[in-house]
């Protein structure tokens, strides 16, 4: 039978720096956090998702102070469909981050000891000019907040039919989560 995992929080967190694929990171009790949802500078409260010996994977729960450099996402769909995953901070940081992550790659993980960088070259659009798309066929979809208000309140043992913009079945066409593709 499998171990139930108890659910860890952790309050008042200070993240200290950025980690790949979009995510932040922070030392507690020697233990390095990888989380999502956050910057370095940022304040925060966490509720852990993974939790190894040496390492952790986490979200947050509630921001307690705001990163000086952080700025308000621009897309109307950023946290909802994963595809940008710094777009609160500045272009420009990205980019660092950016460029960063990509010479620790190759000097730790392909042995790169000798290799000159150049800058990174950034898009001329700063804005909306993704061109990586993956699509999910799903007779299950993800609403967007606004679709969960228009939805009725009900208790928990009243039938209710499901209104269109569930879906009903007839299946959905979109975006996935990443790594989760049940659902458009």
């Amino acid at each position: 039978m499998r171990k139930k995992n108890k659910r860890i929080e952790l309050q008042d967190v200070a993240v200290t720096d950025y980690a790949a694929e979009g995510k932040a990171l922070t030392k507690v009790d020697g233990k390095v956090i990888f989380i999502s949802g956050a910057v370095p500078g940022d304040t925060v409260d966490l509720l852990l998702t993974k939790n190894k010996k040496d390492w952790a994977e986490a979200r947050v729960t509630n921001i307690k102070e705001y990163a000086k450099e952080r700025v308000t996402p621009f897309c109307r769909h950023f946290g909802v469909c994963g595809g940008c995953k710094w777009q609160m901070l500045p272009y420009e940081k990205q980019l660092i981050y950016k460029q960063q992550e990509a010479e620790q790659n190759l000097r730790r993980i392909g042995k790169v000891s000798d290799a000159i960088f150049l800058p990174i070259v950034g898009a001329a659009e700063t804005r909306y000019y993704r061109n990586k798309l993956e699509f999910t066929f799903s007779n299950k979809r993800y609403l967007l907040p606004e679709e969960i208000e228009l939805l009725p309140q009900t208790s928990p043992d009243e039938e209710v039919e499901s209104p269109a913009i569930l879906g009903n079945g007839n299946g959905a066409l979109g975006f996935h989560v990443p790594r989760i593709f049940d659902k458009a």
